[in-house]
């Protein structure tokens, strides 16, 4: 094969779009299973690991493949047979690229099922069809719902298992849809599958000629996300001053970073916060050479006009399309420290996009219960694995806006002074 066909490949790949998604359910309702399912129709493993995940199944008495095995990669989880951390795999198919978040079922790892689905296009949920919902299927809709997830599949699994009754799914269908209604749910699918059996995973299955809707992988594959991203707000959080100290490079000044979200273009009219300087934007540089436009999730190093006093923390957007300069924050925030609670008074380290701050916890004004979605207005504090709406105060300005309308610049971990874990995350609500 010529090394211009290997390139324009290469290109192709590249450029191929990626979607990332995350699956959650409750405990045994088949998650690793049906990633491991995913990767065996897709043709996505090595010959070593499908022999390897063949030997241990049948070492352990399997009478079947156990394509769990692939994703449970801890000791701890292949012995208990459950999954404790976040597994992120990646597979393509000829459409589109994908890394999957693999978050566990358990209600006390509530907190990497956040981490997991935080980044992600579509989460997955899956629900047993023997046991129809539970608590762990409305708690994991109800965080998409908080995380902004533009896009949810439910997956009804094991249908196998219950002769494939129609009546089944659709009880599970209707008891779901009524409580989604109640959420910030914009795009949700419902699909029949058996992970074991691979029925409606990579094509439509004979097993189940009442339903009409896609397969899962072909809804994976044309599921629209390219609307989800946020073109309208310029923000560009600046990571990295980059100052060349070469001999032959004297005059290159460039800001390095992430577009968070609009489209950047040469020429285009910018304005530097906090400091509130403005100017144009005079070239957009890439590692292949410079661009005609960046648009998120690209990596890009942007020089100006003019030079202005621009540091690590600092954020370029329109002029007349700006976020808040705010250090009074209202947001909803997921506590994941099992040794200390939340409080009024507790003092942390908040880092929001490249800016890192102090911050104290002014108030708490409830906390909520994801199952029933109560609001306990006398709750004094926030324990692992509990979410609540928090008002903080900062010593440096973030520049925010609110999570609904721009996840990146919406959202923020707090972090422990004195061990430097993190201890929360958030979703702004309000800056003010």
């Amino acid at each position: 094969m010529s090394q211009a066909v290997l390139d324009t490949e290469a290109a192709a790949a590249r450029n191929m779009d990626l979607l990332r998604f995350a699956t959650a359910g409750s405990v045994d309702d088949g998650k690793s299973t049906l990633i491991g399912r995913l990767l065996y129709d897709t043709k996505s493993l090595f010959s070593d690991q499908l022999e390897a995940v063949e030997a241990v199944s049948a070492a352990r008495g399997d009478e079947y493949t156990n394509l769990a095995l692939l994703t449970d990669g801890l000791r701890a989880e292949r012995e208990q047979g459950i999954t404790i951390d976040v597994a992120y795999r990646y597979f393509a198919t000829p459409r589109r690229k994908f890394i999957i978040a693999d978050t566990p079922g358990h209600i006390q790892y509530t907190r990497n099922m956040v981490t997991g689905a935080s980044t992600a296009d579509l989460a997955l949920i899956l629900v047993d069809a023997r046991k129809g919902l539970v608590e762990q299927s409305r708690r994991h809709a109800f965080l998409t719902s908080l995380l902004r997830v533009p896009h949810l599949v439910l997956c009804v699994n094991k249908m196998d298992l219950v002769g494939w009754d129609k009546e089944v799914y659709d009880r599970i269908a209707d008891e779901f849809t009524s409580f989604a209604a109640k959420l910030d749910i914009t795009d949700l699918t419902i699909i029949p599958i058996s992970a074991l059996e691979g029925d409606n995973i990579a094509s439509r299955s004979e097993k189940s000629p009442w339903y009409e809707g896609p397969s899962l992988l072909h809804h994976l594959e044309h599921v629209h996300i390219a609307s989800d991203r946020n073109l309208v707000d310029v923000r560009f959080p600046v990571q990295y001053v980059i100052r060349p100290q070469s001999t032959t490079v004297t005059d290159y000044r460039g800001y390095a970073g992430q577009v968070a979200s609009g489209v950047l273009k040469p020429g285009d009219d910018v304005m530097v916060l906090p400091s509130g300087m403005t100017s144009k934007i005079a070239a957009i540089d890439t590692a292949d050479g410079p661009v005609d436009e960046a648009f998120p999730p690209m990596s890009v190093t942007v020089r100006l006009a003019d030079e202005i006093d621009i540091s690590r923390g600092d954020m370029l957007c329109r002029p007349h399309n700006a976020p808040a300069v705010a250090q009074d924050i209202e947001a909803m925030v997921c506590w994941m420290d099992e040794t200390a609670p939340l409080r009024v008074g507790g003092k942390y380290t908040i880092k929001h996009t490249t800016r890192t701050a102090r911050t104290v916890v002014r108030g708490l004004q409830y906390k909520l219960d994801v199952n029933t979605l109560h609001r306990d207005e006398g709750a004094p504090q926030l324990g692992l694995n509990e979410i609540g709406r928090v008002r903080l105060r900062t010593t440096l300005p973030l520049l925010a806006d609110e999570y609904r309308r721009n996840r990146t610049t919406g959202g923020f971990i707090l972090i422990d002074e004195t061990t430097n874990r993190t201890v929360g995350a958030g979703m702004i609500i309000e800056a003010a």
